[in-house]
């Protein structure tokens, strides 16, 4: 990886979009999988930098995904406890290295390219309609899981209508502004700022403006509710970090299930993942997916040990990365970097942030995989290629 004046002008705008984007996202799949919230958040660190630092890949992000959320909460109550569901992680990561020298990675080039591109749209369409309620400041169940069905007994549809009668005024007003923001930026000169771009843009205005709000225009107030929330660290307690297994624990069989369970479909998922993800990258740069086996194995070594959950790549950070048009995997370590910066030190100043103006972002993403003409392109190629 070559560090130049260029990549950095590109990389670190990037990754504080990534960074922006991403910290809600592993706090939503930790409290979805049943996890401590932290947890969420020391697998987004492990992702971005230990995954980053071995991956080959230039635009992959890797984390908590939700698409783990379902396994990773049946394998925490399977097995009756989170720390040993940390052991069955910390096996599972040993599994994917195995496979990644194995190079078991080859699975890759027999998906078909409509089935990756199916893949993005429905994760595109996805986060237009778990984002929607954000994006109004409904956020009683303010990180729901990704799943159809909710933990809190409603599902997306009706999360939305209920969000339609329950919004918050000034979350909205952040929201469409955010939205006319992004949706103009590119088709102006101000896309030229390579050092500013309008993800973090309107995330700084979100902020601004619901200060202004605030001391202004109270009713307009976004309360914390409806804020970033980062829990804080007990740094007197940070031994307690740290999960070695003990030998009656490594010799349970379900914990060998389980860990079995958590490798092939992390694995599986990456390898979709790295295909989508290299697909969506406009310099068409190819990523080995054995070596993506071996990162995401290290990764899991890490996060096994240190508490957190299941790390793969992961479409949305990906492709969020992308479109912030970063240079190199300098990106992914660094958005790593600020996560663990900002639990120790900014905490406060990240829960300024309204979650709205995050929606806003992801709700950008999902049209940009998820738009009108790929389903008009797919359908003109004929149903053999429409209907998978």
């Amino acid at each position: 990886m070559k560090i130049t004046a260029n990549t950095l002008k590109r990389d670190i705008p990037a990754s504080i979009v990534v960074f922006l984007v991403a910290l809600p996202l592993c706090l939503g799949v930790a409290l979805a999988s049943g996890a401590p919230l932290l947890s969420g958040v020391i697998s987004g660190i492990i992702g971005g930098i230990v995954v980053g630092f071995f991956s080959g890949s230039q635009t992959s992000v890797s984390g908590p995904a939700a698409g783990l959320a379902a396994v990773v909460l049946s394998s925490i109550t399977q097995l009756g406890s989170f720390d040993l569901f940390l052991v069955a992680v910390l096996i599972a990561g040993f599994m994917q290295l195995a496979m990644g020298i194995l190079k078991f990675g080859i699975i890759a080039n027999y998906v078909p390219n409509n089935v990756i591109k199916g893949l993005l749209a429905a994760i595109g369409i996805i986060l237009i309609l778990k984002q929607i309620p954000h994006a109004l400041g409904f956020d009683r169940d303010a990180f729901e899981d990704y799943s159809f069905n909710q933990q809190d007994g409603k599902n997306t549809f009706t999360e939305i209508f209920e969000a339609i009668n329950y919004f918050i005024p000034g979350a909205v007003v952040i929201s469409i502004i955010s939205l006319i923001i992004l949706f103009v930026w590119p088709k102006t000169s101000l896309k030229n700022l390579k050092f500013l771009p309008a993800s973090l843009f309107v995330v700084v205005l979100g902020v601004l403006l619901n200060i202004l709000f605030t001391h202004f225009i109270p009713f307009l107030a976004i309360p914390n509710g409806h804020m970033v929330n980062i829990p804080a660290i007990d740094f007197n307690n940070l031994g307690t970090f740290l999960n070695i297994p003990k030998q009656y624990e490594l010799l349970n069989p379900t914990v060998w299930i389980v860990a079995f369970t958590v490798a092939i479909i992390a694995s599986l998922e990456t390898l979709l993942n790295l295909e989508a993800v290299d697909k969506l990258d406009t310099h068409k740069r190819e990523s080995p997916p054995n070596r993506e086996l071996m990162a995401q194995g290290v990764g899991n070594v890490f996060a096994g040990l240190l508490g957190g959950i299941p790390v793969t790549s992961v479409i949305v950070r990906s492709s969020v990365n992308i479109q912030s048009n970063n240079a190199s995997k300098l990106s992914t370590i660094l958005h790593g970097i600020f996560m663990l910066i900002s639990v120790l030190a900014i905490s406060q100043v990240l829960n300024l942030i309204p979650l709205a103006s995050l929606a806003a972002i992801l709700l950008i993403t999902g049209y940009k995989l998820a738009q009108i003409s790929l389903f008009k392109d797919m359908y003109k190629r004929g149903w053999a290629q429409f209907l998978p």
